[in-house]
């Protein structure tokens, strides 16, 4: 499949051949080696690699809000402060990863791939349903390096411009998949962190109160889940916090989360174990 150096620029005659909308079909077709299911693993033993943790979500009226903290482990060891763990899938999706850290950023950016992959093809964007299937059936194919400790547990958040609201999926590592409503989380942390958005979520919602409530839950999360990292103060290091709405997907900035944290954290000053009275 691999394009001949000494060509005129033709592209090789796979590119070129009618086929499935799926890019995954294609490269099983072309170039199997390159999907992360047909690696080859130990065969025995658990492999070591660093981890992601939490990322939670939450739907206000105009649209979603996916979180995730910024902390990689490695058994007992802080293997970075600063991963990313929620990336844009396409204009109007979202997708946080938990689990092992890179096989969840590899399993990114084929789902970049596979969404685009499918526009191109078949002229237009696929379904926000038709987006949650195609990450359940790649979860799916992951279930083998699962088993060996490998496992990767996203969340996935879009807007829905045949429903106009805001989706939340979420799945196991078998890949099955289920719709949340209202809100959701995922990761070591995802225990505390629900506790936090059961206890403030309302589905009145505007976008600045739902931005707030994740990040709460994130700190929830941080202060009982040693693998979950909170906002880092020192060191500028905050969630990463993306929206999405009728406009398409956004990333809040530097600027903006540091707001919202250092208005938490003043309020955490005042009470550590959480706020007694409503947060929003």
């Amino acid at each position: 499949m691999e394009a001949n150096p000494r060509s005129i620029g033709r592209l090789p005659a796979a590119f070129l051949t009618p086929g499935s909308s799926s890019f995954m079909d294609f490269l099983a077709e072309h170039q199997p080696a390159m999907l992360p299911r047909n690696r080859q693993l130990p065969a025995q033993g658990v492999i070591e690699a660093p981890h992601g943790t939490t990322i939670v979500a939450a739907s206000f009226p105009g649209g979603v809000v996916l979180a995730g903290d910024r902390r990689a482990t490695m058994g007992n060891i802080i293997a970075q402060r600063d991963i990313e763990k929620v990336f844009p899938a396409d204009e109007y999706s979202a997708v946080g990863i938990a689990g092992t850290a890179g096989l969840a950023v590899e399993m990114v950016k084929l789902f970049q791939l596979e969404l685009e992959h499918f526009e191109k093809v078949e002229g237009v964007q696929l379904s926000l349903e038709g987006k949650a299937n195609r990450l359940s059936t790649m979860i799916r194919s992951n279930l083998g390096m699962a088993m060996q400790g490998l496992a990767v547990v996203p969340l996935f958040a879009g807007w829905d411009v045949d429903r106009q609201k805001g989706r939340i999926f979420s799945y196991d590592v078998t890949g099955g998949r289920s719709e949340e409503h209202g809100f959701a989380a995922t990761g070591s942390g995802s225990l505390f962190a629900r506790g936090a958005l059961k206890k403030l979520f309302r589905e009145d919602l505007t976008e600045s109160q739902a931005t707030t409530l994740v990040i709460q839950a994130l700190y929830d999360a941080a202060d009982d889940d040693s693998a979950t990292g909170g906002p880092d103060l020192a060191r500028r290091i905050y969630p990463i916090v993306t929206v999405i709405t009728d406009e398409g997907f956004r990333k809040l900035t530097e600027a903006q989360l540091s707001e919202v944290v250092r208005a938490i954290h003043e309020r955490r000053l005042e009470e550590p174990d959480g706020p007694r009275a409503a947060l929003l």
